[in-house]
């Protein structure tokens, strides 16, 4: 393994041969790093901690640290990072809580940008981007493809849906729809399926446009969210990612951004 001279790497930590610690960096004990994962340089990481294989930790970035949550009283909690991640500069990445499972985790080919903040007991998933500054609060779930735009903050113990795109500078304290883009215009609103995402990543026409009529339903009928919800599924057969839509409603708690 490439561990440089000025490096402090815990003899409880386990390393693989082909990862990479760079200068003054400090990998504390009962942290795993898999291989041809590198830490460029001031990367700190405290365990329980695991990262998998071909992640890129960039200088000043955090991962691990005791969680902000007045309620954490310094038991045992984990942070768990999959593969191919970048993590860029200044990002802090906080341990779980007893209150969240004891685990915060992030999944595979995330990007998160300067400054990005997880808090404690957050669950990532794969193939998200986190744009400058983005402050995700305790027990958020992100899920797959993801996009967040710079500056955006997000309440604790909300979901951000699948595929959804969030504009930058967004205030969000309620669910946001998978398939979505959501941006705050003070106050934050629904404007469509996110189209350009979902071309990207071959969803087919079809499937964009039931999307789109469903969330026109949703944001433009003038209908309150159940009537809304009657009216899409009376209109006829449902896709199943707008049977996702549906059952990310039913199951909010918080509301959702319409």
């Amino acid at each position: 393994m490439a561990i440089h001279p000025t490096a402090l790497v815990d003899p409880n930590a386990s390393v693989a041969p082909s990862a990479e610690i760079g200068p003054y960096s400090i990998v504390g004990p009962e942290v795993e790093i898999g291989a041809g994962t590198r830490l460029l340089a001031h990367v700190y990481v405290e365990g329980p901690t695991r990262i998998g294989e071909d992640n890129i930790f960039y200088p000043y970035s955090t991962v691990g640290v005791a969680s902000q949550d007045l309620k954490y009283k310094g038991e045992r909690a984990e942070t768990r990072i999959g593969n191919r991640n970048r993590i860029r500069e200044f990002v802090t990445i906080h341990r779980g809580t007893q209150g969240g499972g004891l685990l915060t985790a992030i999944g595979d080919d995330n990007l998160l940008m300067a400054y990005v903040h997880v808090a404690h007991d957050v669950r990532i998933g794969n193939h998200t981007v986190l744009a400058n500054g983005v402050t995700v609060g305790g027990h958020v779930e992100v899920g797959d493809w993801a996009v967040i735009g710079a500056f955006t903050g997000i309440h604790q113990f909300c979901r951000i849906g699948r595929h959804a795109m969030i504009g930058g500078y967004t205030v969000v304290t309620q669910d946001v729809l998978p398939f979505s883009l959501t941006v705050s215009e003070r106050p934050a609103k629904v404007f469509g399926a996110n189209r350009t995402g979902l071309e990207r990543r071959c969803f087919p026409k079809e499937t964009i446009e039931a999307l789109q009529r469903a969330l026109r339903i949703l944001t433009r009928s003038g209908l309150n969210t159940s009537q809304a919800v009657e009216r899409i599924r009376a209109e006829g057969p449902v896709c199943a990612e707008v049977e996702e839509l549906l059952e990310f409603i039913r199951t909010s708690e918080r509301g959702v951004i319409k």
